[in-house]
């Protein structure tokens, strides 16, 4: 009897899928297509196979991108994707998620891995790459003799400048040879030294095509040529390593040609408005330096004798004219310093002092007898102020209204009790015109 309780198949296979889908990464798979099929569903199931084994793949139709119809039987291409499991059937297969034909593959790979190692050297770095000249004395051209990309460049380069001579550095440019031959021809170009720019390029192609571009070696000899280099290969979307290397890109060798020289009937406008400017230049030239002759001549006439003389006269005339008022001035303000002196004599003298000592005595007197007026009149009105108020508290006022004043007729003090005195004591009492004498007959206390 198994120690351990069996599974099934289903569970089986769903741990064989877990195991090759998380053991197996994402790969490159190569091979030849075979057993295609394209249900109507639009997935795509075929093998791949080499020599010795094969395997199954699906493609399923979300995944596919750009012309898949166009793989068949036979077609050695490059599958990228993952290991999984079929669990219905028990078969393993591939999921492919990129699919394309092994020998572009491969070269397409190649040029990525030399693009990244050559831009971590720096071979692509702006800095490093040469300004092209603005109106090369000679042009050279690195390209196939017979290609139509000659015939491109120089059909532009006669229509644009046609008086820009130009030389042809013949070399392949497709096959096994190409990359040498290119080599060579421009280590001429370098060597002979009779250009100022080249062009290097081809018309357009496939990759396998445009592949001898994408050789290291001529990579190198572009970036370390002493000359600019303008890379014209193939049409606009198509990119070499030599475009990266060379010192300007362009699209296509018509492009090149229109890169290295400018429009002729540009640089004749150019030479015309740099003439008009030279011309108004020479002009203002001559005019500063009439005009600095002119200065001169004054300057010349200005340091005559005669000239001398007639400004030592105009000076001496000067000189009087301000001598002559510095005098007139002088005098005036010694006028005025007399008089002032005058005038201070005056105020200190004795007669002056004897009038107004006089004048103020008057007016002091003046003054005196108006304030002696005032005086009495004010001391009068006080006394008479003093009199109202000293009558109104006056005790013979308030006798002249009935009252009287008692006072004991022995001691003479006033009384104001009646208490202070007994029955039988005499008192005096005073009246507004005269006094009584009388005798208490009775006393009657206030309570």
């Amino acid at each position: 009897m198994p120690t351990e309780a069996a599974i099934t198949v289903s569970q089986l296979n769903r741990r064989v899928k877990t195991l090759l889908e998380q053991g197996i990464a994402r790969l490159w798979v190569e091979g030849e297509i075979s057993n295609l099929s394209r249900p109507a569903s639009g997935h795509i199931y075929f093998s791949l196979k080499d020599d010795s084994a094969q395997v199954s793949a699906a493609w399923f139709r979300q995944r596919q991108r750009g012309p898949a119809i166009s793989f068949k039987n036979g077609d050695h291409v490059l599958a990228f994707g993952r290991v999984s499991l079929y669990e219905a059937r028990g078969n393993y297969q591939l999921i492919v998620e990129q699919l394309e034909p092994a020998g572009e593959g491969v070269l397409k790979r190649r040029f990525e891995a030399l693009k990244k190692k050559l831009l971590e050297e720096g071979l692509f770095d702006e800095d490093r790459k040469q300004v092209l000249p603005t109106m090369p004395a000679r042009i050279g051209v690195i390209t196939s003799p017979s290609g139509a990309a000659v015939r491109d460049v120089l059909s532009v380069l006669a229509r644009r400048f046609p008086a820009v001579p130009v030389v042809i550095y013949p070399a392949a440019v497709q096959g096994d040879a190409a990359p040498g031959e290119l080599m060579d021809a421009l280590n001429t170009a370098v060597r002979r030294d009779e250009c100022d720019v080249l062009i290097i390029g081809r018309g357009g192609g496939s990759l396998e095509d445009l592949w001898a571009f994408n050789d290291e070696q001529l990579a190198r000899a572009i970036a370390d040529c002493p000359l600019p280099i303008v890379s014209a290969v193939g049409h606009e979307i198509d990119f070499t390593i030599a475009d990266f290397v060379a010192d300007v890109r362009a699209a296509t060798p018509s492009g090149a040609a229109e890169i290295v020289v400018p429009d002729q009937h540009a640089w004749q406008h150019r030479v015309a408005t740099l003439a008009l400017r030279i011309g108004r230049i020479g002009q203002r030239a001559v005019e500063d330096r009439a005009q600095q002759l002119d200065w001169l001549g004054r300057r010349l006439i200005a340091a005559s004798p005669g000239a001398n003389l007639r400004r030592q006269r105009d000076s001496l005339r000067e000189n009087r004219g301000r001598l002559e008022a510095l005098m007139q001035k002088r005098i005036l303000m010694q006028q005025n310093q007399l008089q002032s002196a005058r005038s201070q004599l005056m105020q200190v003298s004795p007669a002056l002092s004897v009038q107004r000592s006089i004048a103020r005595l008057s007016d002091l007197r003046l003054r005196l007898a108006a304030g002696s007026r005032k005086l009495l009149s004010t001391a009068g009105h006080r006394v008479a102020l003093l009199g109202t108020a000293l009558n109104s508290v006056s005790p013979l006022a308030t006798l002249e209204r009935g009252y009287a004043i008692v006072k004991d007729a022995g001691t003479g003090k006033v009384l104001t009790r009646a208490g202070d005195v007994a029955s039988g004591d005499n008192i005096r009492a005073q009246l507004s015109e005269g006094e009584l004498v009388a005798t208490v007959k009775e006393v009657i206390n206030a309570d």
